[in-house]
C-alpha cells in the first residue's frame, strides 16, 4: 500500500492514461480526487474505485477555467483535509485533430494554437497553482506532470501540441527549485506512443500503428505503464528524486 493515507488529484482521470492512474492509485490505499471534464466517463470511474472498497470523489471541470479549477480544489480540501500528490495527466493531442489542427505553426488556426496551450500547458499550471497551497500545508508531497517526447525532441507536425508539452517539461524543472525546500517533488513523464482510447482515431490503418510502433521494442506502450510509473514518482520510493525529465517512450529518443 505505497499511498496509503495519501490524498491524490488525477486530471484527465476519466479515461486512458487518467483513469489507469486512478485505480493504480487506489490500488495502493491512495484516497482519489478524478478530475475531468467527461461526466458520464469520469464518475463511472470513480464509482468502480469505490464499489472496489477504495475511496474516490469524481469532479466535473475544465482545467483551463482557472475559477472553476479553484473551485473545485477547495472542495476537494474540504472533503478530503490535504493532497499529496498532484498527476497533471489532462491533455489534448493528436487524437484531437478532428477539433483541433495537430499541424505546423503555419497551419494551426490562431484560435486552435491558443486552446491547445490553454488545455495542455495553462490547464497543468492551474490545477497546480491552487493545490501547491494545500500540499505545502499538509507537509510536502509530489506533482507528476504528464508531458511527450514531443516536448524533449523535434516532432514535427503538431506545433502547439509541442509547445504545450515543453512548456510542461520547462515547468517540472522550474518548480522543482522552487518548492524542493518546502518537500514538494516535482517530477515529469514524457510519454511515447501509447495505445489509448483517444489514439483510436491515430492509428487506424496499419501505415498508423507501424509509425506509432517504430521504437526499440517495436510497440505501442499502455495506460497501465504510464500509471506505474506515476505511482513510482507519487509514492516514496522516488523520494530523492525531483525536476527528473523521464522519457517513457520504448526507446524512441535513444534512437
Amino acid at each position: 500500500m505505497r499511498l496509503s493515507g495519501k490524498v491524490a488529484v488525477i486530471t484527465g482521470a476519466a479515461s486512458g492514461q487518467g483513469a489507469a492512474a486512478a485505480r493504480r492509485f487506489a490500488e495502493e490505499g491512495a484516497a482519489v480526487a478524478l478530475l475531468d471534464w467527461s461526466g458520464d466517463q469520469g464518475a463511472a470511474v470513480a464509482r468502480e474505485l469505490v464499489d472496489a472498497g477504495g475511496s474516490a470523489a469524481f469532479y466535473q471541470v475544465d482545467i483551463s477555467d482557472d475559477r472553476a479549477v479553484a473551485d473545485t480544489i477547495t472542495a476537494v480540501h474540504k472533503r478530503f483535509g490535504h493532497i499529496e500528490v498532484l498527476f497533471n495527466n489532462a491533455g489534448i493531442g493528436y487524437s484531437s485533430n478532428d477539433t483541433y489542427s495537430m499541424t505546423s505553426v503555419l497551419d494551426t488556426p490562431p484560435g486552435h494554437w491558443r486552446k491547445i496551450i490553454e488545455i495542455n500547458l495553462d490547464g497543468a499550471a492551474n490545477v497546480t497553482r491552487s493545490t501547491l497551497p494545500v500540499m505545502i500545508s499538509s507537509g510536502g508531497g509530489s506533482i507528476i506532470n504528464n508531458a511527450s517526447i514531443n516536448g524533449i525532441v523535434g516532432m514535427p507536425g503538431a506545433d502547439a501540441y509541442t509547445a504545450s508539452k515543453g512548456g510542461l517539461v520547462a515547468l517540472t524543472r522550474v518548480w522543482a527549485v522552487d518548492y524542493g525546500r518546502k518537500n514538494v517533488r516535482v517530477n515529469c513523464i514524457c510519454p511515447g506512443s501509447i495505445r489509448t482510447p483517444m489514439m483510436a482515431g491515430a492509428i487506424s490503418t496499419p501505415e498508423a500503428e507501424a509509425h506509432f510502433s517504430g521504437n526499440l521494442l517495436g510497440r505501442m506502450g499502455t495506460s497501465e505503464e504510464i500509471a506505474n510509473i506515476a505511482l513510482f514518482f507519487a509514492s516514496d520510493e522516488s523520494s530523492y528524486l525531483t525536476g527528473v525529465i523521464l522519457p517513457a517512450d520504448g526507446g524512441w529518443t535513444a534512437q
